[in-house]
């Protein structure tokens, strides 16, 4: 099996995610490392999944410089080792081309979801209730239909645990009026503009999760942007309405740990070699199709 990167080897860091590590360049940048963890049900899992990283990453990078003129966001460059880094220090060289420089910016804690089908959590919430996040949906809607439009429903960002539906109300009382509206109004300007970019390739995106931080007083994209991470990728060709999908994401890793019987109570069990070798497949075909690229090598 190929090796994974599970931690950096950089000094001073300023924050581990459940995927990322950041570190303060000090002179209003961040350094942002994608490692190859995986998390799952909100636990971070015991194994890596090999260059998702960097998928992550170069993926981020290529959706970032696509949206650049429908919504700002917090991309510098990909640090590749050069000078044109201005790095206080070396890149070693298992960083490279899985790390981004960016703009630091004030985080906002809000996951920003937009959804284009009923799937994951949603489908689930509808079969009970009849409603996605707490809003009332059309009857008779089976799983993977389409909603008639893509629907905003923000959560809650939690380092660790479960995130929470919010309301508009909530929303607008922890951003601001202003602010909710401006990332409402981005997140599924996105979502549409993206989701005609991947249809005209062959890729449906079912759902996204975007983060938004200020800088100088306005709302930008930070973080990742329309990865396997963070959204549903679903091959056009195999689409059907009325059952699960086969994805080009992590849900395969899902869909593994709820057959294995796991309450998704850490620690979460050990993946088998073979859904490792198959998600880091997914990964990589997803990368292709939608960038046209191959991954970078250092």
């Amino acid at each position: 099996m190929a090796s994974v990167l599970l931690d950096t080897p950089l000094p001073n860091r300023t924050h581990r995610g459940k995927v990322r590590d950041t570190y303060d360049l000090g002179d209003g940048r961040l350094l942002i490392v994608a490692t190859d963890r995986l998390s799952a049900f909100d636990v971070v899992l015991p194994t890596g999944i090999p260059d998702k990283g960097a998928v992550l990453t170069q993926m981020s990078a290529f959706w970032f410089e696509l949206t650049a003129e429908v919504v700002p966001n917090h991309l510098l460059r990909l640090a590749d080792g050069s000078e044109a880094d201005n790095l206080p220090f070396a890149l070693p060289d298992e960083l490279k081309g899985r790390s981004m420089i960016v703009k630091k910016a004030q985080r906002l804690d809000v996951e920003c979801i937009a959804r284009g089908y009923i799937t994951g959590s949603a489908w689930a919430e509808y079969k009970e209730t009849g409603k996605v996040c707490g809003v009332q949906m059309p009857r008779g809607m089976v799983e993977s239909q389409p909603f008639p439009e893509p629907i905003f429903t923000p959560t809650t960002k939690a380092d660790i645990g479960h995130d929470m539906n919010m309301s508009d109300e909530e929303l607008n009382a922890l951003v601001g009026d202003e602010v909710a509206n401006a990332i409402k109004v981005r997140t599924l300007a996105i979502y549409k503009y993206c989701g005609q970019y991947a249809a005209e390739r062959g890729i449906i995106i079912a759902d996204t999760k975007l983060e938004f931080g200020i800088v100088e007083g306005e709302a930008i994209i930070i973080d990742e942007i329309l990865t396997p991470d963070s959204s549903r990728f679903w091959p056009a060709d195999q689409y059907e309405v009325g059952r699960s999908q086969p994805s080009f994401d992590k849900q395969y890793v899902r869909d593994w740990l709820t057959d294995s019987g796991w309450n998704r109570e850490p620690p979460a069990p050990p993946l088998p070699p073979d859904v490792v070798e198959k998600t880091t497949s997914r990964y990589h075909e997803a990368f292709r199709q939608l960038t046209g690229r191959e991954l970078l090598r250092f």
